[in-house]
């Protein structure tokens, strides 16, 4: 499993459609999943892509990870407040997600993977 790149209507079909119901947030992913809020030019998104390469293949069949590059999506970058990135999103499979900012290490997002997705 490779980390997958997201547009807002993918966004809208695969995490949460917060169009369709902006009071409520309503999971719609199979298994819990990270958004990355990123941009090319981002130094700090430069070196945590390799990263989430990396957890992507370790945690395949568990979790999934996405992108959004905030240049492309703005619109969606903006309706979760984007304003520094990279931002994560960490989405469980119930209850609301919880968003991370600023570039985290491996060891960091192992631990939120397993406490705030895995519930471990």
């Amino acid at each position: 499993m490779k980390v997958q790149e997201l547009t807002k209507t993918e966004f809208l079909k695969k995490i949460a459609n917060y169009e369709a119901s902006p009071d409520k947030w309503v999971y719609e992913n199979d298994k819990p999943c990270i958004v990355d809020f990123y941009a090319t030019w981002c130094g700090p998104c430069k070196m945590l892509a390799p990263i989430l390469e990396e957890l992507a293949k370790e945690y395949v069949g568990k979790i999934d990870i996405y992108k959004v590059d905030t240049e492309k999506e703005e619109e969606l970058a903006t309706s979760f407040g984007i304003r520094s990135i990279p931002s994560l999103l960490f989405c469980p499979m119930e209850g609301p997600p919880q968003m991370a900012k600023g570039a985290m290490g491996k060891a960091d997002l192992k631990k939120a993977i397993n406490e705030v997705l895995l519930k471990k």
